[in-house]
């Protein structure tokens, strides 16, 4: 029998501190082979570092730890799938990183006064347009409908209201951006921001009297540019090439927890306080910091805009078959409301869905 490794010698082998092991203990991702009962000293045994080691890695290049359980878990038992999830996750890092590369060439742009000039790609490709539809309903369960949606020529939002004015929280919301519809050009970030700090303060003095607020998602189109912004648990997909992918980040207390590895997706599904929002519009004195970024746009491209009544009920896969399947905007969003209505009913629905061609 092998002899055993305390901590210290544990954490200086596998390269990973003594506080991470301490945290991947309580999560479950790495538990000691024993605990002293007297002393709570953890001791590991050496077969232990194969795991270790690759968690190391894992965090080196960035992977969450509700990922790294996954790749953990499925090196055990099929060694293809756990390829699989990295190769998942890094295709993910890239596309954001892509996303990252778009909003860093538009900064530099805007700060070096090139607004008005150019690029190669931008003078030799074909004009882009937009094609669009709104729809929300209230369900079968809900008496009111607490969610809005909006799409216009150049703006496509959805919000979610909660609260005693629920209703009334979400149609100030998109009221208040609906100003910047007719925003042609210009500094994309800083507009969207400003419009998100006005729905903050309009929202607020319904929120003072009953605690009502909501989520927010919305995208600006310049023709060249898309710029979305995002509070909430709201979403914003985007299907390109066939695949159907969420560009949007939820803020909740659930995904919190799961992006910091202290539940799995399956518990995350069932939490008892999965809508349990840690940012909102106009909930509280506290200003929201908003998702922000400048996306790249391309024909064929579809973008929907969701609130929780659909994403909540509907499988990610049935969302892609109607977004993909559809030849008009119209006929998307009545699809997807009929989906959310045939799951149940349950929740209110607003959607968005916004088709880029030449």
């Amino acid at each position: 029998m092998e002899a055993l490794l305390t901590i210290g010698a544990f954490a200086r082998t596998s390269r990973l501190s003594i506080k991470a092991l301490r945290l991947y203990d309580e999560i479950g991702l790495l538990p000691p082979a024993c605990t002293d009962p007297e002393t709570g000293y953890r001791y590991y045994a050496p077969a232990q570092l194969e795991r270790a080691r690759l968690v190391a890695w894992l965090r080196r290049v960035g992977m969450p730890l509700a990922g790294i359980r996954r790749v953990c878990d499925l090196r055990e038992s099929d060694r293809g799938a756990a390829v699989g999830e990295i190769r998942e996750y890094w295709a993910r890092v890239e596309a954001d990183t892509a996303a990252r590369r778009e909003l860093v060439a538009f900064l530099i742009e805007q700060l070096s006064g090139k607004d008005d000039i150019m690029t190669t790609s931008q003078t030799t490709a074909r004009p882009l347009r937009m094609r669009y539809a709104a729809l929300s309903d209230r369900g079968s369960v809900r008496t009111r409908n607490l969610d809005a949606a909006y799409a216009g020529p150049r703006l496509f939002a959805v919000a979610d209201g909660f609260g005693e004015r629920g209703d009334a929280a979400s149609s100030r919301a998109i009221d208040t951006l609906r100003a910047v519809d007719a925003v042609e050009s210009g500094d994309l970030l800083n507009v969207l921001q400003d419009a998100v700090d006005r729905a903050h303060r309009a929202v607020g003095e319904i929120g003072e009297e009953s605690s009502s607020g909501t989520t927010l998602t919305a995208m600006l189109w310049t023709g060249s540019e898309l710029g979305l912004v995002h509070i909430g648990d709201s979403r914003a997909y985007l299907l390109r090439d066939g695949s159907l992918r969420q560009i949007t980040h939820d803020h909740t207390l659930v995904q919190s927890m799961l992006d910091e590895g202290r539940i799995t997706p399956q518990e995350a599904e069932s939490h008892p306080q999965r809508t349990l929002l840690v940012q909102a519009v106009g909930a509280s004195d506290t200003t929201p910091e908003p998702e922000l970024r400048v996306t790249d746009v391309r024909a064929g491209d579809r973008y929907l805009l969701c609130t929780d009544g659909l994403s909540r009920s509907v499988a990610e896969s049935e969302i892609r078959r109607v977004v993909q399947g559809s030849e008009e905007p119209a006929e998307a969003v009545a699809a997807l409301i009929e989906l959310a209505g045939q799951a149940g009913g349950e929740d209110n629905v607003a959607c968005v869905v916004a088709h880029v061609a030449e």
